[in-house]
């Protein structure tokens, strides 16, 4: 079965290599590209600001990749000073890599049902006071580049504003639409139709696929979501067989197994 994994260049590799030993086709056709941080100042001030946080929330390991990448000479070494809060084991992984303790890591567990915010909350929930502040570090859209709140969900936010918190943001890089030259393009038409699975872990790449190719019609293809967000993504762009798996390696194989 031949697989296009839709993750930014440098996460899509590892990926290809991984379905590769797995026995599968598996071309990368990168649907998100990575840019710097929108404003590298901000982000400075926020390593400044970290031992006044009661936690700091990464949305992706992009994100974790962004904020350290921009670690100025001055701020603080380790031992990281707070709590570092990871939506999945991608994340956690890229903390530890990064030079977190994992003890100071809260993550949901490697077989939780799902990797995402609502699976976070109940973990960091019951420490917390009114009056604390807590920092989310994530990316911004191309588009909005000179927001310096970046770009994401906000539930997370909400329940922490809810619970009386102070609630900050900042972007640590940049999420911007691919360049497709015609290979690629001609490779997303043939696998709008041919029985390839799209291998799909951001609304976004789906959204960039879809403007790139605007008149394409995708009721014929089949994909894979790391979310039911995604799925519901790319259900609404009309792919005709749509399924949920869980973002790790052995899940997609076994989903791709169910596919056949």
């Amino acid at each position: 079965m031949r697989v296009l994994v839709t993750r930014p260049a440098h996460e899509a590799q590892p990926w290809v290599q991984a379905l590769e030993a797995a026995g599968h086709e598996a071309l990368a056709l990168p649907l998100i590209a990575i840019g710097p941080a929108p404003d590298a100042a901000a982000v400075a001030a926020a390593w400044r600001a970290l031992p006044r946080y009661r936690g700091v929330m990464f949305v992706s390991a992009q994100a974790v990749r962004g904020f350290f990448a921009h670690r100025p000479a001055q701020a603080p070494q380790p031992p990281w000073p707070c709590e570092a809060w990871a939506t999945g084991p991608g994340t956690a992984r890229a903390l530890q890599a990064a030079g977190v303790a994992a003890a100071q890591i809260v993550s949901p567990a490697a077989d939780a049902a799902r990797f995402d915010s609502e699976s976070l909350w109940p973990l960091v929930a019951p420490t917390l006071q009114a009056g604390q502040r807590v920092l989310i570090v994530r990316g911004a859209d191309g588009t909005a580049a000179t927001a310096p709140s970046g770009a994401g969900r906000d539930w997370l936010a909400r329940q922490l504003q809810a619970a009386g918190l102070t609630v900050d943001f900042v972007a640590s890089y940049q999420r911007l639409p691919p360049a497709l030259d015609a290979a690629a393009l001609q490779l997303a038409r043939a696998a709008a139709s041919d029985g390839s699975v799209w291998l799909f872990s951001s609304s976004e790449a789906v959204r960039h696929l879809c403007a790139a190719l605007p008149q394409q019609s995708w009721q014929n293809a089949r994909g894979l979501a790391t979310h039911p967000r995604i799925a519901a993504a790319a259900r609404e762009a009309g792919f005709g067989q749509v399924q949920t798996t869980q973002p790790t390696l052995e899940a997609v194989v076994a989903s791709l197994e169910s596919l056949g």
